[in-house]
């Protein structure tokens, strides 16, 4: 493409998706399609990953970092997505949702403890968030935890938690209520470490895509853990799981972008390869508008989710961009996959094509890390529409 669609990147940022592109084309797309079709997730790319510093990239080099920003992780996660949006959310969760929370909130001693090896690359950790009637409603937890002596004695469970069954899982960062205030309950976030007595990791789900990505429901029967283990202030897992939140969107909006962007990619050289009644595809005024729409959608959510990250990496508020940003790209990405499948015809139906896997995929985008219309509430309290209408 001879567009220059990174013009919102450092020189920095340009050099490292030139390289973390490089090695998405080279390592991980043509082990792409084998490993959605067995669903798993290959480890010893992930440890490539780690190696190349990708875990580290938004942490400081005291703890093994790379001494980045927020907006380099995105900037790898876009890349890597292009091809393959499974190992894009194994960065993604792998750092937002399991290696941050233990930086942002944790003691010494478990930053000491999990942090050189979350940072590196040679383990991964799980959030433990969503229960069947608390997804986009957190505050509906049911999942409990109780002092008894000094220790944290846990009941319940969860689903659709990333990264939480692979066998470099160390733990999951469990949200339960912990007491109450008032009518509210009172959430906190433990760390619960794989294989303590009484948490079970369910069977892997059968999803419609992200199948190379590690996705598991977890149960808590009497689960017990020191009492140590509790991650930030009693009380505070909430206000810091908004927090996380933020930050995620931000990096699902450039995940969606790299998927975006892939399907245009994938569109524009099969347009200029393939012909039809003795012409090619790409000299068709319809088929050329198509595309430029394609290009406007990888544009626009670019430019959203940038802003964005620009914005948390200044330490500024960025709710609200967070989610303009989630929604924007997600859509394109569901348009782009769209639209790049109806390019392929009969091609963009089978499997072994990327844009068929980018058709399954993206529509996890417009739902996980909260739901387009999640978004959309966000948006519009921002905007002083509150309240509802009396009937």
């Amino acid at each position: 493409m001879s567009i220059d669609t990174q013009q919102s990147f450092t020189d920095d940022e340009r050099e490292l998706s030139a390289m973390v592109r490089e090695f998405a084309d080279e390592v991980i797309a043509p082990r792409s399609y084998e490993a959605d079709r067995a669903h798993e997730l290959p480890l010893d790319i992930v440890a490539q990953m780690g190696e190349l510093g990708l875990f580290g990239l938004p942490f400081p080099e005291e703890v093994g970092g790379q001494g980045g920003e927020y907006a380099s992780l995105c900037v790898a996660i876009e890349g890597i997505a292009r091809v393959d949006q499974s190992l894009a959310i194994t960065l993604e969760a792998g750092v937002g949702l399991g290696a941050m929370p233990i930086y942002r909130y944790g003691t010494e001693a478990q930053k000491a403890e999990y942090l050189p090896d979350l940072v590196a690359g040679r383990a991964l950790a799980g959030f433990g968030l969503t229960e069947a009637e608390a997804g986009s409603d957190a505050g509906a937890t049911r999942t409990t935890a109780r002092l008894d002596g000094d220790e944290w004695l846990i009941d319940g469970s969860k689903q659709f938690i990333t990264n939480s069954g692979t066998a470099i899982t160390r733990f999951v960062t469990v949200t339960a209520v912990t007491g109450r205030t008032g009518a509210r309950p009172e959430i906190s976030t433990i760390i619960v470490p794989n294989g303590t007595p009484g948490f079970t990791v369910g069977p892997a789900y059968d999803k419609v895509g992200w199948n190379a990505s590690d996705t598991h429901p977890l149960t808590f029967d009497g689960v017990r853990v020191p009492a140590s283990n509790l991650l930030g202030e009693q009380g505070h897992g909430l206000k810091n799981f908004l927090r996380t939140l933020d930050e995620g969107r931000v990096a699902i909006a450039a995940l969606a972008t790299g998927a975006a962007e892939g399907c245009l990619e994938a569109a524009v050289d099969y347009a200029r390869s393939r012909v039809v009644f003795g012409e090619r595809l790409s000299t068709r005024q319809s088929m050329q508008f198509l595309l430029a729409r394609m290009h406007a959608r990888v544009h626009t959510a670019r430019l959203a989710w940038v802003h964005a990250a620009r914005l948390c990496d200044a330490g500024k508020p960025f709710s609200v961009d967070a989610a303009v940003a989630k929604m924007t790209a997600s859509d394109a990405a569901m348009a782009n996959a769209r639209d790049a499948t109806q390019v392929f015809g009969g091609n963009g139906f089978i499997n072994e094509y990327p844009v068929a896997r980018h058709y399954r995929d993206s529509k996890i985008l417009e739902i996980g890390e909260g739901t387009t219309e999640v978004q959309l509430m966000v948006i519009s309290r921002a905007l002083g529409l509150t309240g509802t209408v009396a009937a």
